[in-house]
Formats: structure tokens, sequence, C-alpha cells
């Protein structure tokens, strides 16, 4: 009787099981005619050589759909296993999402400037994301680093935030530096969360495939073969920013993101955001973009608190 053994790697094997291996007994209903174990993180299937190769080859389709969709279900499984493999093709409602996130939610880009921010990625190395807070200028950027990830178009996520925020000092704060900075970095790690499952980020995270660091922490690196997002840019300086836009080496995409309208810097100092948006405009292979009110996400007050300040900053009230 002929063998064949597939090892599932960089997955939780018991999530593509299924509970109680749901998952698995459905498969094995699409092949009556092998035995098939699942053991650990191995299946192992006995049978004719020939439903071997064509069990090895659905099988193979299944764990790709699992990665890159982190879920698998039974309408996934009969289409997989049962359809043509040149035949399987993507909704029209899964073409426009960027990542499925954890427990198959999908990821994508919901309003117009969404779209032109990711598109503006797919064709360029540097792109600036501008706009007001919720407007998904952060949460799309790391789906788009995630996407970038899992299709294996860089080898590492870099998500980096200058280390000011308004009214506080992080010297103040107490514990060493990473439970210090851990807290700055929550909105960084709450989009990853939504996208990657804990188990599988906190692996890619020790394994330094994803970074999450302090602007301070990217002097003097070259950042190759990544996606590197710079949040909150408008709390840098001049010097900050010029040394961060030179860290880009090969096969690098950059994506800064921030708000000119929130800047916690102290009085006097120029935002180096601002300086980077008059000084890179006309430079081919960097694109601006620029959102506003309409891109608002966030709970449907946030785009009338942005407008009651939009108002009062007009009107020189304060």
């Amino acid at each position: 009787m002929n063998e064949l053994s597939i090892e599932l790697t960089e997955m939780n094997p018991r999530e593509f099981f299924g509970q109680q291996n749901i998952h698995i007994d459905l498969i094995k209903k699409y092949f009556p005619k092998l035995k098939i174990v699942a053991r650990g993180n191995k299946v192992k299937a006995y049978g004719d050589e020939a439903l071997l190769e064509e069990f090895d080859k659905r099988f193979t389709m299944l764990v790709a759909h699992f990665a890159k969709y982190n879920t698998l279900d039974e309408n996934s499984i009969e289409t997989l296993l049962t359809s043509d493999s040149e035949a399987i093709k993507t909704s029209g409602k899964a073409d426009q999402v960027i990542v499925h996130g954890v427990n198959g939610r999908f990821i994508k880009a919901q309003t117009v400037n969404q779209r032109r921010l990711v598109d503006a990625v797919a064709g360029n190395d540097m792109v600036f994301a501008i706009g007001p807070a919720g407007t998904g200028k952060t949460y799309t950027g790391v789906a788009l680093a995630v996407k970038a990830l899992k299709e294996k178009k860089v080898k590492r996520i870099i998500l980096t935030r200058p280390a000011v925020e308004a009214g506080e000092n992080l010297g103040f704060l107490p514990g060493d530096l990473k439970e210090k900075l851990d807290p700055y970095m929550q909105p960084l790690y709450d989009a990853l969360r939504d996208m990657i499952p804990a188990e599988k980020l906190e692996k890619l995270i020790e394994e330094g495939i994803i970074q999450i660091a302090p602007m301070a922490f990217m002097r003097g690196r070259t950042l190759d073969n990544a996606f590197v997002i710079l949040d909150e840019a408008q709390n840098t300086t001049h010097a900050q920013m010029k040394m961060f836009l030179t860290r880009m080496g090969r096969s690098a995409k950059f994506m800064i993101t921030g708000d000119p309208g929130q800047i916690d810097l102290p009085r006097r100092v120029i935002s180096g955001l601002k300086e980077a948006l008059l000084v890179l405009k006309d430079i081919k292979g960097i694109e601006i973009i620029y959102l506003d009110d309409k891109d608002v996400i966030r709970h449907k007050l946030v785009k009338k608190v942005i407008d009651a300040y939009k108002n009062i900053e007009h009107q020189n009230q304060f």
C-alpha cells in the first residue's frame, strides 16, 4: 500500500483540523478509498498512487487557502475538493479584500481614498498617507504589510512611531523601556491582532519577522526586503524624518502616515512630515494620498468631532 505524509508548518494544526477533527472527517468523505490519519501536525494517507496524487494536490490547495484566509469551513472544503483547480476564482467581494484576518474577517479598503491608497502602495515604493484620526491610514497600511508578508513579497514587517505623546513623558511612566513603550505602540498591536492569529503573531514577533519599535531604534539600520510603516509621522522632527527616509533598502516598501493637524512637538519645532510633503511632492516613485472626513470609519460621531474642531480652527477661536 502506498503512503503519503504531509507536515503542517507555520499554522496551528488544531485550527486547520477543526474542532474534534471535523474538517478532517469531511475531507475523508471526499476520498473514501483512502485511509487518512491526522496526528499532531502530520496527515498521512494510504492507498492507490493515483488517488494519493490527487489528494496531495487538493490538500495543498486547502493548506494554501487556510494560510491566506486564516479559516477553513465546509463550503471552502467542498469547493476546493470538488471544483476544477483552474476554475476556482475569488468572488468580486474577495477581489476587494486586502487580507483575510482572524476568524475569516474581511479586511478591505472601505472608501474611495483608501482604495487609492491601496493602488498607490501597489505602484510606488514610498507612499505618504495623510489625514485626520479615524480615516484608516494605519489600519490599511498594516493590512497591506501583512498581505505583502503572506505573499512573500517581503521578509519582514517593521512598524515604528516617534516616541512623542501629547501631555506625557515616557520617562515618568513605570517599568523598563519595553513596558514604557508597549502601551504607546498599542494601536499597531491592535491592528495586527485583527489580521494574524495570536499564537502566530507572537511567534513572528519573537523571530523578528514583525518588529514594532520606537523611531530611535531605526538609526544606523538599512531596512531592505521589508514593508516599513512610520506611524504618527507628524511628530517627527526634520532630522528624524530624514534619518528614517534614508534607511530605505532594496526591495522595500515605505509607508508614512500622519495627521498634520495633531502635532505634539514642542513649539517652534518644525514637523518633519510637513516639511517632507513639500520637499518630496514632485519626486517620481513617491505618492502622497490625502484622506479626509469622508474616509472616517470609526463611530459616526468622530466625523462630527473633526468637523466641529475644523470650524473652530478656521475661526481662530483658540
